[in-house]
């Protein structure tokens, strides 16, 4: 006859911490990639009332050059650069791995890394250029 020890259950809730859970650089592209477009729709207003100024004639061009020639907007301006870019890239990663292509777990750490690096390097040059 055997007998079963019954383990007393927790008491408390398990609280995990995102940030010291060590998550691997595929899934830190995938979660980069939804909050860069989710960054992106939340731009499309502002974006949207840049084009209506813009094209309101040249007294509304002059406005929005001037709106997007202002130090500090500029400065802010890197993230959602660097949204853009990423989230592109990201997306194209996504698409090449639906095909088949890259879905290795080698080439997929591969290409997320790659990702990455691509989209620093390009905010870097655009934002470069922009000064």
């Amino acid at each position: 006859m055997r007998v079963q020890i019954m383990h007393k259950p927790r008491s408390r809730p398990v609280f995990l911490n995102p940030l010291r859970i060590h998550m691997p650089v595929t899934a830190l592209v995938s979660i980069a990639h939804r909050l860069a477009g989710l960054l992106l729709a939340l731009l499309i207003p502002v974006l949207l009332y840049l084009l209506q100024l813009s094209l309101q004639g040249p007294s509304g061009f002059e406005q929005a050059i001037a709106w997007l020639r202002n130090d500090w907007l500029r400065l802010l301006l890197i993230v959602p650069i660097w949204a853009l870019l990423h989230h592109l890239l990201a997306g194209l990663r996504f698409l090449l791995i639906d095909l088949g292509i890259g879905v290795e777990q080698s080439a997929a750490r591969a290409t997320a890394k790659l990702v990455n690096i691509v989209a620093l390097l390009l905010t870097v040059l655009v934002f470069g250029v922009m000064l």
